[in-house]
């Protein structure tokens, strides 16, 4: 694909999150269109901390789901049964997780007997082996020519555990390597990018390199901070809900001054790079205007920010932190297993992001 195709560097959408990012490439929107600021998120309505995994939070259409209404075999497969609902939205196809594979029925998923179909049982979700099935189910699905549109959508597990010159990572990009070229034979044209990059984020001696804010925040300022954590999801082996950008909120009534003194504060903190308020995060970062708080918040290379030293629960991870969700694992690559037209060719040179990669690979590659 390198060779024949063509390869540049996208950046993704902020925060640099597993659901931001798979939303927005499925809708070719930036988080400003498509309402999935995070993985977790505090509702305005409720005034709750809650997970943003849900296709009730959505705000536009799919791609997916278009493609299936005007007559294409559609079908989206996930490792992590969490992006399933969001993905799926509306899309008369075929829609499973490899999570939760042995549960695939014909009226709630389009397809069952999955383990079966792709020829591998149901992987454990902290491996390689869930991704791999990913990539072995779509070309299951594509060799049997039971779907003519497909997105796969991978896990980050290897990723978050080594770095990727390891033993353990070079291996598992030869087995994605293998699938890449099943999907490849059946003639398929392929698009490839990442949801975000990834980071070490651990001192010398392997502990995380960490900035709890709301205990700084809220011994200087009281208990009206409330820092938000949006990388957090169930999957505690991943980041312990740490990583590099946070969201803070402000219970008390609108206080000009105040909020100068927090963001000056935040600002000097070592390991924050960037603070937005709210109104410029929503412009620059093109995040919901309903969904952002009073201040983002993102870290250097090898930082993460959390909330209390309490509130992490960092026994369950795998090995030193790596992490993601601010400005150093935003870019990431677009790949197409065809030459692009030079139409398209000039608008890689300019600002590509990953969520065009739909609109490169279907009307911007050479047929």
């Amino acid at each position: 694909m390198l060779h024949h195709g063509y390869r540049c560097t996208a950046r993704g959408a902020l925060p640099s999150f597993t659901n931001v990012n798979n939303a927005s490439i499925v809708t070719g929107l930036p988080p400003s269109g498509h309402g999935i600021s995070g993985n977790f998120f505090l509702d305005p309505k409720t005034g709750k901390e809650v997970m943003m995994n849900s296709a009730h939070y959505l705000r536009a259409s799919t791609i997916l789901a278009s493609a299936a209404k005007i007559g294409r075999r559609v079908a989206m497969v996930t490792a992590k049964e969490k992006l399933r609902d969001i993905l799926s939205h509306d899309l008369d196809g075929i829609r499973f997780s490899a999570e939760k594979a042995n549960m695939a029925r014909i009226d709630t998923h389009g397809i069952e007997m999955v383990e079966e179909f792709v020829g591998y049982p149901i992987p454990e979700i902290y491996s390689a082996e869930a991704s791999l099935f990913v990539l072995r189910a779509g070309a299951a699905l594509l060799e049997k020519n039971i779907a003519d549109f497909v997105y796969l959508s991978t896990t980050d597990y290897i990723q978050h555990v080594y770095s990727p010159d390891t033993l353990e990572s070079l291996e598992f990009y030869s087995h994605m390597d293998y699938e890449i070229g099943r999907i490849m034979k059946t003639g398929a044209t392929i698009g490839i990018t990442a949801d975000h990059g990834m980071n070490a984020k651990h001192k010398a001696d392997g502990s995380p390199n960490v900035v709890y804010l709301e205990n700084i925040l809220q011994y200087e300022f009281g208990e009206s901070v409330r820092v938000i954590c949006p990388i957090t999801d169930p999957y505690v082996k991943h980041h312990g809900a740490l990583g590099s950008l946070v969201i803070i909120h402000l219970s008390h009534p609108k206080d000009p001054k105040l909020e100068r003194r927090i963001e000056q504060r935040l600002k000097q903190i070592e390991g924050v790079t960037e603070v937005y308020d709210h109104n410029t995060a929503v412009e620059k970062l093109e995040l919901p205007d309903d969904r952002t708080g009073e201040f983002i918040v993102m870290s250097s290379r090898n930082f993460v920010l959390g909330k209390t030293s309490k509130y992490h629960d960092l026994t369950a991870l795998d090995g030193p932190l790596r992490s993601h969700g601010g400005r150093y694992e935003e870019k990431v690559p677009l790949i197409t297993s065809k030459p692009l037209t030079p139409e398209y060719i000039i608008r890689s040179e300019k600002d590509p992001r990953n969520f065009d990669v739909f609109d490169f690979t279907i009307n911007g590659t050479e047929q």
